[in-house]
């Protein structure tokens, strides 16, 4: 696992949307998330990153 540590939710969504443009699908995506222990979870509120051991919510993705 890739070691990444961030202070805000702010970090986490920089993170998960640089990645986002990385990615060449969504299925990439998610999967190199995992590899900073981040999960995509979609809700009837939104999409949602949460932690990938707990599932405890990180931040909500803009839409």
């Amino acid at each position: 696992m890739k070691q990444f540590t961030c202070d805000s939710e702010t970090d986490v969504l920089n993170l998960v949307l640089r990645e986002r443009g990385m990615a060449v699908s969504e299925r990439e995506w998610k999967h190199r998330l995992r590899g900073y222990g981040y999960a995509i979870k979609d809700t009837s509120e939104g999409r949602l990153v949460t932690t990938l051991l707990r599932g405890a919510p990180v931040c909500t993705l803009p839409v």
